[in-house]
Order: structure tokens, then sequence, then C-alpha cells
């Protein structure tokens, strides 16, 4: 690694302490999409200490922000998330379901860890520019309700992220690895139905069932299934069944729906279906029906060439060193996991060369992964990300680090626990080391920016970005 580079990277371990108390800050304080006040109040006032110009209320979100320091280009951005799950309040280290206050939110997917990763490698970033006297611009941008609420696709619509060359982003999870799954793309929507309430018994004639209406649409959907491409996804949930006396025709009810597909024109498409599907159930039941859109993503376009770029990283940088502390609480919160494939597992069983099965061989049974995955190919992905609308303005990369013990589920009560621990930390502060390092690289070899989009022109088919979300639609806060 070269001195400046190194030099570089230095600015994060001197903040070591700093950074994990700003992570275990936002643990403390969950907080559900587009209601994260005090971690984005506590994020750009970190921003602003270390000298970057902040801008709040992006799009015209109170949550959403930048940080940005230097001038000219190249512009490279790196995106932080910050919010938490809804239900999944949790005590820290703890190896039982053990909620701080039950039904409050918790960090079950790591935000806490992700923004504070993101913000530590745009302050190396910012030590680079600063101490080498080069022209170039990094950017932290503060992206809020990624769980539900696409909070980037509202930015993206609004141009928050128009004039960037390159961004990174992480994740934490169970490996350290590139990420090189395409997402999903998707639309969420409410259809509410309305209807006229009755004796049940004495005048059933006399109403109109809105939960009748929202059962028959659901059927309909069921028998869609058989209609749709193979990746589709179609995911529901009630959110008013009209209420709890059964001897009442129910006069309202309500269901939220998520559509997935590998691309726009078939979430756009299926969307269409969905709708008809449920206004003829209105039909059926002499009812009405209210289709509110409430938000959507686009699907992730890769990027090999800087792909190519966070692996050297990933192999370059020394990963986390766990000591026995950590290895005893993974031990401990893996007796609470139901035993099923690991994440780790599933990509080494993929892996044909060798001498790379071999080099992963004794990390296979760790607690904590602190090997790192060979570049693994290019595979569509199930899940749903708001990166895919960072991903058609500018060319993007991500890593996974393991923060968390082998075989964790995203989204559990498990993952709140570790979010505080030192292993925990320790890979965050090895992601911001991968993803400074890799932007770095891009600011010494200009070569690599012009690569990355040409290869990003390639795949977009030089579109321009078109946001899925229609103009009059606003984030809706749950």
């Amino acid at each position: 690694m070269k001195g400046k580079k190194r030099q570089a990277l230095a600015a994060i371990e001197t903040r070591r302490e700093q950074l994990g108390n700003l992570s275990d800050s936002l643990w403390d304080h969950p907080e559900v999409g587009y209601h994260e006040t005090f971690a984005a109040q506590t994020l750009a006032q970190a921003l602003e200490q270390e000298g970057f110009q902040v801008q709040r209320g992006l799009a015209g979100i109170q949550t959403a922000f930048s940080g940005t320091f230097g001038s000219g280009g190249p512009v490279i951005g790196f995106l932080g998330e910050f919010d938490a799950l809804p239900g999944l309040s949790q005590k820290a280290d703890c190896t039982v379901q053990a909620p701080v206050q039950e039904g409050n939110p918790g960090h079950g997917c790591g935000h806490n860890l992700l923004g504070v990763g993101s913000l530590a490698a745009a302050i190396a970033v910012k030590q680079y520019l600063q101490e080498n006297q080069i022209p170039g611009t990094v950017k932290f941008f503060g992206c809020p309700a990624e769980e539900g609420g696409s909070g980037k696709g509202f930015m993206a619509r609004a141009g928050v992220f128009d004039g960037l060359d390159l961004a990174f982003s992480w994740h934490p999870g169970e490996v350290n690895s590139v990420s090189t799954e395409s997402t999903m793309a998707n639309y969420q929507i409410s259809y509410q139905f309305q209807g006229v309430a009755s004796h049940a018994a004495m005048s059933p004639e006399l109403g109109r069932s809105a939960l009748d209406a929202l059962e028959l649409m659901n059927v309909g959907v069921q028998f869609l299934r058989e209609h749709v491409p193979l990746e589709t996804r179609i995911h529901y949930a009630i959110t008013d069944p009209g209420g709890s006396a059964p001897g009442i025709v129910q006069p309202h009810a309500e269901a939220i729906y998520l559509l997935r597909a590998v691309h726009l024109p078939q979430v756009r498409e299926l969307y269409q279906r969905v709708n008809k599907i449920a206004q003829g159930a209105a039909m059926m039941t002499e009812t009405s029906v209210v289709i509110t859109f409430i938000k959507a993503c686009s699907n992730v376009i890769i990027n090999s060439e800087l792909n190519r770029v966070m692996q050297q990283n990933l192999e370059e940088i020394p990963p986390a060193d766990f000591d026995e502390g950590d290895l005893e609480l993974a031990r401990r919160v893996q007796g609470t996991l139901t035993p099923s494939k690991s994440y780790f597992e599933t990509l080494y069983e993929e892996i044909t060369d060798p001498e790379e099965r071999a080099k992963l061989e004794q990390d296979i049974h760790a607690p904590i992964h602190r090997a790192v995955m060979p570049l693994a190919q290019e595979r569509q992905g199930f899940v749903s990300s708001d990166v895919g609308d960072v991903s058609w303005n500018c060319p993007v990369a991500q890593i996974n680090a393991a923060t968390a013990p082998a075989g964790i589920a995203m989204h559990s009560w498990q993952m709140v626990s570790v979010g505080k621990s030192p292993m925990a930390k320790k890979g965050m502060l090895y992601a911001a080391k991968v993803m400074a390092g890799s932007a770095i690289d891009a600011l010494e070899d200009p070569t690599i920016i012009q690569r990355a989009k040409e290869e990003h022109k390639f795949r977009t088919g030089g579109r321009p970005y078109e946001s899925p979300i229609p103009p009059d639609v606003m984030p809706r806060i749950l």
C-alpha cells in the first residue's frame, strides 16, 4: 500500500473511539424511516466538526442531508443509512430475546454501523485530499428510510446525486465480500377499500363489505402468480381488516402490496395487472378502492470495474482482528440461531478453484468470518435496495463486511444484540478503510473512473435515469 494512502486510512484508526461512540449513540436512539431526527443531526454535526459543508433537508426530506469537502472533480460519494426497524428493540450483548422497551424499534440491519462506516470513509478521503492538495470532492450522503421508504429514490428524483462520478457503500453482515448481486426493482402500493357498514345478522343485504373486496383481491393475486415471470415476487400485508366485530359488515379495509421484478418495466406491468384485480374486486362487491402509490426503487446496475477495485482493497487491507472476547460472544449468539446454511457457505460452495477453496477452509466453521471471499460471478438477487436509484446516476460499488456471528439473519433480534459489540465496530472500521482505499485508488488513477463510466454507459444502454416514483408522490411517513 502506498504511503499516502496508508496515511489517509490512518485517519480512521485515530478516530476509532470517536467513531465507535458515534455508532453506539445511533444504536441507543433507534428511529424508523423519515423519523431519524437524532441520527441525522448527530451525523451532520460530526461532519461539520470534520470541516465538511453540510446541507440539510435534501429533496424536501427533513432527515436527508449531505456533507461536502473539496472542490473540482472527480466527485466521489459515500452512501450512509441510519434508520432502524420497527418492533426490534433488544438489549445489547444479550443472548436471549429481551427488548429494551417492548414495541420500540431496533437496528436489526446494522444501519448504525453502516452510516458511521461510510462517514469514516469520507473523513479518510477528505484527509487524503487535504494532505496532498489535489483537486477532487468527497460527499457523504445521509440517506433516510432505506427500510421500506426508498429515501434514496426520492433523493435521486430530486437530482441529489447528479454530478457524482462514483459512489461507494457497504452493508454489515457475516462475510467480507464484494457485492456482485443485482437487486430487484419494486413498487409499494396501498389498496384501501370502502364499503357500507350494516348489521351482519339483521340487515346483511344493506352492507357492502370492504373486507370481502380485499379478500377477493388477495385471491385474484394468488391466481396471477402463475402468469408472471419466474423471478417476480409479490408480497402483501393486511394493515386494516376493517374492525374486530364479526357482527358488523366491515366498511373499510386496506392492504399494502410490495411488487418486485428484475426490471422496472416488468414491475410497471405487474402494477397495472394488480390494479385491475383490485378494481375488479371492488366491482364484485359494490365497494370502491383507492390506490395510493407509496414508493419505488430501481434495480442495481453492477459495475465490474469498481468491484475489482474494491476486491483489491478487501484483500490488501488487514481484516478485523477479532479477539477471544469477540469469538465467545459470537459462539453464544450462534447458540440461539436456527441451524441453516450460512451466506458464507453458499458462496463457498460456488467456488471451483481448489486454491481459493483451500484458503477459505479454515474459516468455514469460525464463529466470525475473517476471510475475504474471492470476487464472485454476477448474479440476480431477490432483495431490493434504493441504492439502485443511485446506480442509475453513476457507477456504484458495494461491499459486505463481517460485523456479526456467522449464520446470523438480518432483521433479527440477534443482529440488534451484537450491534454495539466490539466485533461489530471492528468490522465497521474495516469496511470504512476498504471504501476509502477504493476511492483513493480512483483519485490516483483517473483511468479507473473512465473505465467505470464507460461500463456504466454500456450497462444502462446510455439511457438517462428515470425515476420510478411519480412526481406527485411524496415520502410517506409510516
